[in-house]
């Protein structure tokens, strides 16, 4: 199973956005039959058939049962990562440098971005000779930016009190030493290196890591990237709906992919949008599910939310709860919380221990220390808004929200094996 996990370094690597996350998902599904589908547009169809359709950084993918649908499979994960994102009106003029300022998207470990070479990605919308808009996706990596750190010597305390960043201060990351007068385009210069356009009329554009993801460890046993979380849990996701036993006569099997989960989800693309359920409802309408059997199907659906678990940091041991720490290589971690942040219950952690069993899976169950805030997923939110029942499932992980995090290469296949497992034989 070696070429799932290259297959994941290629995934991570031509994902540095969601947007560029989601036009990969969909070139895979695309690849195995999958449909492409409009939500402008009206559907047809057909039992048997496989679609996906996308929208901006989000994405659904299904595989219709060959009869009518009673219940459905659902494996839910996002496409974003805490980042930083360039703002409407970035340069700044400090003596003879030119930098870009950013805002904090989500909850980064924002120490890990100083020092690092980084690249620009995203989305931007151009107009061309005649005026028409076209939305584009990029990824600079020909002009690299940093953040400097500032020198021992002027922060003498830094070793023992850690790193202070002002947000608004400390996180301008310098772009060139201004030259020529048009060094004030910038922005635009550099992005005209590879694309062509009239005019960049505007854009959503990240600050991205140029290092690529990487096996670590004395045999390659671990993965160092940028985006595990939670790409890692997409990646499983997809290998699961193109590699189950499919269709089946009654199931629908389905994964959804989010975007805009480390900012709450409270968007048109988040998991509280009604994105979800509005699929639910088209392929319903498309099928012929009259409103009883439409609420019967989601009473009779599951739905995993996929996403990664705080491993145990040797190196700070008094900071996971004694009997719950999951360990890198030692199985899927199943997520519990007494207010639900993470939803687990009885009856659905019943199936994936039981999943695990047949499998012959090890895994492993997680909760926070009770004097920590506990974390929170898509789970609880989709949940809540549809009334399906869910559960928290996820792969360990160190160095959660920094741009250099790890996984273990054992407990990502596994992972692909649970889910492709549940998504044959889940009723």
């Amino acid at each position: 199973m070696t070429h799932l996990l290259e297959d994941l370094k290629s995934f991570l690597n031509n994902s540095p956005t969601s947007w560029h996350a989601a036009l990969e998902i969909g070139n895979r599904l695309a690849l195995k039959e999958f449909i492409p589908l409009n939500e402008n547009e009206k559907w047809h169809l057909e039992q048997g058939k496989k679609y996906f359709v996308q929208r901006g950084g989000s994405l659904c993918a299904f595989i219709l049962p060959t009869m009518k649908p009673e219940c459905a499979l659902i494996l839910g994960s996002h496409t974003d990562s805490p980042s930083l994102k360039i703002k409407p009106n970035p340069l700044i003029l400090t003596e003879n440098m030119i930098t870009i300022g950013v805002e904090v998207y989500g909850s980064p470990l924002l120490t890990s971005w100083l020092n690092r070479d980084l690249a620009i990605a995203g989305r931007i919308v151009v107009s061309d000779k005649e005026g028409n808009l076209e939305e584009k996706l990029i990824f600079i990596d020909d002009a690299p930016l940093i953040i400097p750190q500032l020198a021992i010597h002027l922060d003498r305390e830094v070793n023992e009190k850690g790193v202070i960043l002002n947000k608004q201060d400390h996180l301008a990351a310098i772009a060139c030493l201004q030259g020529k007068p048009e060094s004030s385009a910038y922005l635009e210069k550099v992005i005209r290196r590879q694309h062509f356009f009239n005019a960049l009329i505007s854009y959503d554009l990240f600050l991205v890591p140029m290092e690529e993801s990487r096996f670590i460890g004395h045999e390659g046993e671990m993965l160092a990237s940028h985006r595990l979380d939670n790409l890692a849990s997409a990646h499983a996701s997809v290998v699961a709906l193109v590699s189950a036993k499919s269709p089946l006569p009654h199931t629908l099997q389905m994964g959804l992919f989010w975007d805009h989960e480390e900012i709450g989800s409270s968007t048109s693309e988040g998991a509280l949008s009604p994105f979800g359920e509005d699929l639910l409802k088209r392929i319903s309408f498309c099928l012929n599910l009259n409103d009883e059997e439409f609420f019967l199907l989601k009473h009779r659906s599951f739905a995993l939310s996929i996403d990664m678990a705080h491993a145990f940091n040797p190196n700070y041991s008094h900071k996971h709860e004694i009997n719950h720490r999951p360990l890198l290589g030692k199985g899927i971690v199943i997520k519990f919380n007494a207010n639900q942040k993470y939803v687990s219950n009885a009856p659905q952690i019943a199936i994936i221990i039981e999943a695990c069993h047949k499998l012959n899976l090890p895994f492993q169950n997680y909760v926070a220390r009770s004097d920590m805030i506990s974390g929170s997923t898509i789970g609880p939110l989709f949940s809540a808004t549809t009334g399906i029942r869910t559960l928290d499932i996820g792969c360990a992980q160190l160095s959660m929200h920094a741009t250099r995090e790890i996984i273990s290469c054992a407990d990502h296949l596994g992972m692909c094996q649970l889910l492709t497992y549940l998504l044959e034989h889940q009723k």
